[in-house]
């Protein structure tokens, strides 16, 4: 809940030094609570969530050092200053190493405590803000394409907890679409680079002629710096890196090597501490064997792979992945869609997904931008493109000389196959109702796809 004024917590007994120290920060713009022993300090913070705690440090019915740690228990970057007599300082001392932000001595100088505070909300603020753009960062090359439980992903994690502390050029390699940039994102936010810069360039974005300029840099009458020297100090990610031209190649093979570069049309050798990460989706074993690429620069890149796996060979992960884009697309559409049947749910994991994870989400946004109020998507939101090669499949024939319930078994049985065995959807579509569709599916044996029996 937004609150316009910071809420500072006082814990002091009753007397005219509380009083005054009340009015004083309540005149200086903030809400002031107040708790006269442990007891009620505890009820104010388990009711509240004090911006700040100024508390006494060890006086009758009050223990400082236990309402401060049940304070940051409930807020960790409370700003807390505790306040003692003069002869109490290593007491207080202690204190600050149990996580107090400051300590005072009576009589308390109120515009000195004051500082105090507004530089523990500044601090707040700062923390609140970094959290903010973590947030976002994550939102945005998430994990969200790295959630699962299957064998496959687990093996990338475990890959990206391994190598992220250590300096080694990484290869990334799998299809279109599978996570690659979010991979190398993600090795350089976990890695102790992640507070400099992560440098992203597709080498199959820019004209051949284009990317050694665009890597290295121009020098001529007005010295351009590239990618690399913007990457000084935090990590470069080349992706795409088959479509670099043997140029490029042969530059890149002498910064792995030596650390050093020249600017294009420039002979000053410059050096650049650079994390090198590559990812390519053709296999560039395979371009060494056709002589498109170096081999001595692949075994450089390629001493530390990671393959990225398809996502037709994690299939399993594909709930978690939609639950994961549902969440982030609502709150980027501004949408309410409640999560997805179990129709449409079954469909989606059946599919082959040719463009991986990146196609998934393009599909699962497409139905939440669409959807209207709250609810959960069904096969009815599925593109036409999606729904087409399964729907060919879905044809009912029927032979002269079939009897009413052969016909009417096989209508079923296709309707139940094409919702996913969505039994709601089913019935909706044959115009009977649930009960009877159950009754008719266990007349007919008609199973369901983990070959149940039908209830």
């Amino acid at each position: 809940m937004h609150r316009d004024k910071p809420t500072v917590l006082v814990v002091d007994r009753e007397c005219d030094a509380t009083r005054a120290l009340i009015a004083f920060l309540r005149q200086s713009g903030f809400s002031v609570l107040w708790a006269h022993d442990d007891e009620s300090a505890f009820h104010v913070l388990d009711e509240e969530r004090p911006d700040c705690l100024v508390a006494e440090l060890h006086m009758r019915r009050i223990d400082g050092f236990a309402v401060l740690r049940r304070a940051r228990e409930r807020n960790a970057e409370l700003c807390a200053v505790v306040v003692t007599e003069g002869g109490d300082i290593e007491k207080a001392v202690e204190a600050m190493r149990q996580g107090a932000y400051d300590f005072q001595v009576k009589p308390l100088h109120l515009e000195k405590l004051l500082e105090v505070l507004r530089r523990g909300l500044e601090h707040q603020r700062l923390v609140a803000r970094a959290a903010e753009a973590e947030e976002r960062l994550d939102r945005q090359f998430r994990i969200g394409r790295l959630v699962g439980r299957s064998r496959p992903i687990a093996r990338v994690l475990e890959q990206i907890r391994h190598l992220a502390s250590s300096q080694a050029t990484v290869l990334i390699e799998g299809e279109a679409g599978t996570g690659k940039g979010v991979v190398a994102q993600t090795i350089h936010q976990t890695s102790p680079r992640k507070g400099e810069r992560f440098v992203w360039m597709s080498c199959g974005a820019l004209a051949p002629g284009a990317i050694e300029g665009e890597l290295f840099g121009q020098q001529g009458s007005h010295p351009t710096p590239g990618r690399l020297e913007l990457a000084d100090g935090g990590t470069l990610f080349l992706d795409e890196i088959d479509k670099a031209p043997p140029g490029a190649q042969l530059k890149l093979l002498r910064l792995v090597q030596n650390r050093e570069f020249e600017r294009v049309g420039g002979h000053e050798r410059l050096r650049a501490d650079v994390r090198l990460i590559a990812a390519s989706h053709l296999s560039l074993a395979a371009e060494v064997e056709s002589g498109r690429f170096r081999e001595d620069l692949y075994q450089r890149l390629g001493a530390v792979r990671i393959s990225m796996p398809p996502l037709r060979e994690r299939s399993e992960d594909v709930p978690l992945l939609v639950e994961c884009f549902l969440r982030e697309l609502n709150r980027d559409h501004r949408r309410k869609v409640t999560g997805v049947t179990r129709g449409l749910l079954e469909r989606l994991t059946r599919m082959p997904w040719p463009g991986n994870v990146r196609e998934l989400r393009a599909a699962i946004e497409g139905m939440v931008a669409f959807a209207e109020g709250r609810r959960p998507l069904d096969l009815s939101d599925l593109p036409e493109a999606l729904r087409e090669p399964e729907s060919a499949g879905d044809a009912v024939r029927v032979i002269v000389g079939m009897t009413v319930e052969e016909a009417e078994r096989a209508l079923i049985a296709a309707t139940l196959r094409h919702t996913g065995h969505d039994k709601p959807r089913a019935a909706a579509m044959l115009r009977i109702g649930l009960r009877t569709l159950y009754r008719k599916a266990k007349q007919y044996g008609i199973r369901s796809p983990g070959g149940r029996p039908p209830p």
